[in-house]
């Protein structure tokens, strides 16, 4: 999907929101036109995510040099690599997602799989494990500002093509508590695929640029 509606500044911020509150990160702030999460992490000190690319992306790509520091963009890679210095190195693209599907009546496992659900708040959590307590599948959503965002669902090597990913965004779907709540998530290109089965569709491209060296 190429011809892609420009995304909402709020719905971005309202993501972020929640993300953080799935991450146990700090909140977006506003911040050269865009929005700004400082994680503090080993790989990222922080991150800044635009609804849109435009002088203030490109003013800030010009003035970073650290390569701890990730530019986000809710647009393609083309638009991405015309805002910023040949220093910026693209990332493999991804797929901001949503879905208007209500969540399964049910949710099935295989033999040998049992789900364990934990909840935070406005945080769910959600492990698929096997009968000697290996962890097989995981994932997180948050609700926030309006959105119910799925974030790092992740089937680990050996326990693929059983439909555990498939299982994990069933229970968490269940922890939606507001009807109206938008649901959202950012998909690689292999996740996109199995998004796609579930009734998800594509918003918008999702573009990453660092600096190399980090």
């Amino acid at each position: 999907m190429t011809d892609c509606m420009p995304v909402d500044p709020l719905l971005v911020k309202g993501w972020l929101t929640a993300r953080s509150l799935a991450r146990d990160l700090p909140p977006p702030m506003e911040d050269h036109g865009g929005w700004r999460v400082d994680t503090n992490l080993p790989t990222e000190a922080r991150r800044f995510v635009f609804a849109r690319a435009h002088g203030q992306l490109r003013d800030l790509g010009e003035s970073i040099v650290d390569p701890l520091v990730f530019l986000k963009l809710c647009g393609p890679a083309a638009a991405m690599r015309a805002a910023l210095p040949a220093r910026w190195q693209i990332q493999a693209g991804s797929y901001l997602m949503t879905c208007e599907r209500q969540a399964q009546e049910s949710t099935s496992f295989r033999a040998g799989y049992r789900a364990e659900v934990s909840q935070a708040g406005a945080v769910t959590a959600v492990r698929i494990v096997t009968d000697d307590g290996a962890q097989a599948a995981s994932g997180f959503a948050a609700e926030a500002e309006g959105l119910f965002v799925y974030d790092r669902i992740v089937t680990e090597p050996a326990h693929r093509r059983r439909g555990l990913g498939t299982a994990v965004m069933a229970t968490l779907g269940w922890a939606r508590r507001h009807a109206g709540s938008a649901q959202i998530l950012v998909a690689t290109e292999d996740g996109k695929a199995l998004y796609s089965t579930l009734g998800w569709t594509v918003l918008s491209p999702y573009t990453s640029a660092v600096i190399p060296g980090g």
